[in-house]
């Protein structure tokens, strides 16, 4: 049985492999380069301090989820529309089920904070970084 913060992450990564064309992985390291359908990776992020109710006790998390996304940098200097783009399609994969199948209260995406980074011996990259904000309820945070 895993936790509820656990059944959260792993359902948000399936949501983008199963709608995104890019590469989606968890806390992985960055890659010397990027795909050429460009890479999601998602942090595990912040769950945050809890409200805590009780009688029966419940905990109300906001939990901070970061997406690191990369797009290779066109060699003539583009790639900003296939960045935006994939971020389209991130915000759309998110809307098809803001609760993650009953796991999460709701959840929301920050705009993204975009950049370029350059690779020591690689091809530069075009990057995007976007928080998703999940709320949850647990009785536990360990178990469920």
């Amino acid at each position: 049985m895993m936790s509820r913060r656990e059944d959260i992450l792993a359902a948000l990564v399936a949501t983008l492999d199963t709608a995104l064309s890019a590469r989606v992985r968890r806390n992985e390291v960055l890659p010397e380069k990027a795909p050429a359908e460009g890479l999601v990776i998602l942090r595990d992020g912040d769950p945050g301090e809890p409200d805590v109710t009780f009688n029966p006790r419940t905990e109300f998390y906001v939990h901070r989820v970061e997406l690191e996304v990369y797009v290779p940098r066109d060699p003539s200097g583009g790639g900003e529309a296939a960045l935006d783009q994939l971020l389209g399609a991130i915000g759309a994969a998110l809307r098809v089920d803001e609760t993650l199948g009953g796991l999460a209260e709701n959840l929301t995406p920050s705009a993204p904070e975009t950049g370029a980074l350059a690779i020591e011996g690689g091809a530069p990259v075009l990057t995007a970084r976007l928080v998703v904000t999940v709320e949850y309820l647990v009785s536990d945070p360990l178990i469920h």
